[in-house]
């Protein structure tokens, strides 16, 4: 497989991740929702899983086309990757404010940024 087609591929999987991530997202109020129920600590735990999903694809498309996320600098890269890193090896630790913040702030921009780069690819 040709790596424009494992990058799209990839997008694509980051994509569907996003949109996940929203809607399992949309009844959350406050970072405490997460963590005042059985629900909630499910919800924090999935979403927490699926964010880790996107960092693990997006260092593989690094991989794959080192330069193209470069020309998308309205997300940090290394954030997500590095974010990646922390949920993998040190899950204990992950902040609920931090996923909270990052559902609510970050991911519509990411969201946003996945579909321009889905779109350049696919009109090359």
């Amino acid at each position: 497989m040709p790596s424009d087609e494992i990058v799209l591929h990839k997008l694509q999987i980051i994509h569907e991740s996003i949109l996940i991530i929203l809607d399992r997202f949309k009844d959350v109020k406050e970072p405490d929702d997460f963590m005042t129920t059985p629900d909630g600590v499910m919800r924090l735990d999935s979403i927490a899983m699926r964010l880790q999903s996107i960092g693990e694809s997006i260092k593989k498309i690094d991989k794959y086309r080192p330069k193209l996320l470069r020309n998308y600098s309205e997300v940090d890269w290394n954030d997500i990757i590095k974010f990646r890193d922390f949920i993998s090896h040190h899950y204990d630790l992950v902040n609920p404010e931090v996923i909270y913040s990052a559902c609510k702030v970050k991911l519509p921009i990411l969201k946003n940024t996945i579909e321009k780069i889905i779109k350049d690819l696919k009109n090359r």
